[in-house]
């Protein structure tokens, strides 16, 4: 497993953090050609991952931004008294025409939808004393850049709350055209220029082409020597002349808070087609009309201290001289059928299958204090289950972090970690394990996939991904995790949540661990009970780029120490045995 809790360390582990929606924030668009068009409510949610606030929350498990993370099964709740509110930034004054409120069972009775330019003086554009609770859809009419919602009369004992908070803003109803049917992405592949590059240990080769290679998980950066300024610039030479309808731009952390989009035919003369002083950074998704060989990001204001970076920069359009991309994996047929399993089903002491499984063999990562045998403690239990024994046991000649309890730095334990790398590889689907995982102090059992390219193309964690299925540690019985991380959003900062079993230890019995992907998201179960559950458009648009469009194997590991988990102590019982009963992956 790879990555670490420790937010300095960067190297391999599994980890934890939840999202399910899309972000499609305000922005104000300068069209430079045609005619007035009639306004139209828009149908993306001006609220999601905005800045949030409210009068209070019963708790910090239910704070304000869980009613504006797109995510249905997070909310906010209110202490329990009248009158209570949350308000959104929606990051500049904006005309909003409609507002999606999805109450919990606590729901307001009374309430109005208050709009203001400073978060001050409130102008009311909604309403009611007969609020009905669940999910009410109002159409409204107001301008601001703040919208709130003011409750004055709870309809039980309790608080108001709220599951998500949606607000819907009026666009220019087509001033801007839209997309032809005939765009397609002009920017692959093609060459580029920028003010400055990076190429250190922060980020390396971090140059113009790696925005336009459609690889999320490689991106350009201005110069940590002499770009970190303003202004900062990136321009694609899109080979020809082109109509340009759409610019996606997916920022680092360091992004721009104001910048414009501009056409070139020379690269020396600009156009700009689009300006804003109110960038979101992560994902932007950008309406646009322009005609240019050449089309630049020209930033002038950046997020922080660093400089600007972008893992991609997309243009969609027509004409250019277009390079053809590779084309994306297909999305799992329905219903799935099973491609691959392995149902452990060997006579007792019989080894792993070599045709499926390699084992890694040598230390640990993350400070872990096993040393991994060569299939000396994986082997059938003949009762059809796999077993991946960790034991106390020296092994001479290895080398690992200095034992806690003997103080020797010789690996004092070993275990097992089986991979399928080399002999089972795949893209998308629904991948499940039934496990009994090892349940004492200090230990760490696993089902997990890593990108494949951290072998065939030696690339480091995390910018190959991680997909962490299960994770378990022992000084947590009745917890399990799911996590993502990738380049963006890794180790004590990677992506998922935890499913807690109440009074009860995991390590007691079979469960069924699974995750369900595909290009459009993942959704993690234990027993068919949703433990995490991804958006990829949401997740793009609040964390950071989606890298799990290629081939990842699976990886199977009892694991003794580490950062995580802590190391044994006195009351760690020894041996203990993960149990696999099977794995299996649908597509």
């Amino acid at each position: 497993m790879f990555s670490s809790r420790s937010p300095a360390r960067a190297r391999p582990l599994l980890i934890i953090a939840t999202v399910f929606a899309v972000l499609a924030s305000y922005l104000a668009v300068t069209p430079v050609s045609g005619s007035a068009a009639a306004p139209v409510c828009d149908t993306a949610n001006a609220a999601q991952g905005k800045p949030v606030t409210a009068s209070s929350s019963e708790n910090a498990g239910f704070g304000p931004a869980s009613a504006v993370d797109g995510n249905g099964g997070t909310r906010w709740s209110s202490g329990f008294s009248d009158p209570q509110w949350i308000q959104v930034d929606l990051g500049s004054s904006v005309p909003v025409c409609g507002v999606t409120l999805t109450w919990e069972a606590a729901y307001g009775r009374a309430y109005q939808i208050q709009v203001s330019d400073n978060a001050s003086a409130w102008t009311s554009i909604h309403s009611t004393t007969t609020g009905a609770g669940g999910t009410e859809t109002l159409t409204v009419s107001g301008t601001g850049r703040y919208l709130r919602v003011y409750g004055t009369q709870r309809a039980t004992q309790y608080g108001y709350s709220l599951w998500e908070l949606a607000v819907r803003t009026v666009t220019d109803g087509g001033t801007t055209p839209p997309p032809s049917g005939d765009d397609v992405l002009l920017s692959y592949g093609r060459p580029g220029a920028a003010s400055s590059s990076q190429n250190d240990g922060n980020c390396g080769n971090c140059l113009p082409a790696r925005a336009f290679d459609r690889d999320p998980a490689t991106r350009w950066a201005t110069s940590s020597t002499t770009g970190w300024t303003d202004p900062g610039w990136i321009y694609v030479d899109l080979g020809a002349t082109a109509q340009i309808h759409r610019v996606v731009l997916q920022w680092d952390p360091a992004y721009a808070t104001a910048f414009q989009l501009q056409t070139s035919a020379d690269a020396a003369n600009w156009t700009t087609i689009y300006s804003t002083t109110t960038g979101t950074g992560f994902r932007q998704n950008l309406t646009v009309n322009g005609t240019g060989r050449y089309v630049r990001m020209y930033g002038t204001k950046r997020s922080g201290a660093y400089g600007y970076s972008l893992w991609e920069f997309q243009v969609y359009g027509t004409g250019g001289a277009p390079i053809t991309p590779p084309p994306l994996p297909p999305d799992p047929r329905e219903p799935p059928q099973l491609v691959w399993s392995d149902e452990f089903n060997g006579a007792a002491g019989t080894r792993p299958d070599a045709a499926k499984w390699q084992p890694e063999i040598g230390p640990g990562v993350n400070n872990e204090l096993q040393y991994y045998t060569n299939n000396d403690n994986a082997s059938m239990d003949g009762a059809g289950s796999l077993v991946m024994e960790a034991r106390r046991q020296a092994t001479a000649g290895s080398a690992c972090p200095r034992d806690p309890i003997s103080g020797s730095t010789t690996c004092q334990y070993t275990s097992s970690r089986l991979n399928t790398y080399g002999r089972y590889t795949f893209t998308y689907g629904r991948v499940e394990a039934r496990i009994k995982v090892s349940g004492t102090t200090g230990l760490w059992p696993a089902f997990w996939l890593l990108g494949a390219d951290f072998f065939s193309q030696g690339r480091p964690w995390p910018y190959v991904g991680e997909i962490d299925i299960m994770e378990h540690i022992g000084r947590e019985p009745d917890k399990t995790y799911s996590t993502l991380h990738a380049p963006a959003y890794f180790g004590a900062g990677g992506f998922g949540s935890s499913l807690t079993l109440p009074g009860g230890d995991w390590a007691a019995a079979f469960h069924t661990y699974a995750v369900d992907w595909n290009s459009s998201g993942m959704r993690f179960t234990v027993d068919g009970n949703v433990v995490h559950t991804v958006d990829r458009a949401s997740l793009e648009a609040t964390r950071g780029p989606w890298v799990f469009d290629h081939p990842f194997f699976i990886i199977l590991n009892n694991a003794v120490g580490g950062d995580w988990p802590g190391p044994p102590n006195a009351s760690t019982v020894l041996p203990q045995r993960m149990l696999v009963d099977y794995v299996r992956v649908y597509q």
